[in-house]
């Protein structure tokens, strides 16, 4: 720790949030997650997957912005999630360009 560092309080150091933002954030994933059960009993059609990756993801952004105090980190951790991000996209594009071009699949299709 430098001198400087001494002077803040381990709240000002770390960015930690409140606890009224973690309680909000809490409430927030909770009805996020009656909203997945809700969606899993509704009739969607087709939109029932995408509906559900699309609550899981903004439970994920909730979770690493607050929860693991993304929002106030150094850009170096952001590049690093870009990257994982990135990858990721890499790897489901493959997978789904191969799943999606198989002839069983379009016998299957009505």
């Amino acid at each position: 720790m430098t001198d400087e560092n001494l002077d803040q309080s381990p709240q000002e150091s770390a960015h930690a949030g409140s606890t009224a933002t973690y309680f909000i954030v809490f409430a927030g994933l909770l009805g996020l997650t009656f909203l997945t059960v809700v969606a899993s009993y509704a009739n969607l059609g087709t939109w029932h997957t995408p509906a559900a990756l699309l609550i899981a993801a903004v439970k994920a952004v909730l979770v690493l912005l607050f929860f693991m105090h993304l929002l106030h980190s150094p850009r170096l951790t952001w590049l690093t999630l870009g990257g994982a991000l990135l990858t990721f996209g890499i790897m489901m594009w493959y997978t789904l360009s191969d799943y999606l071009t198989r002839d069983w699949l379009s016998n299957r299709m009505p």
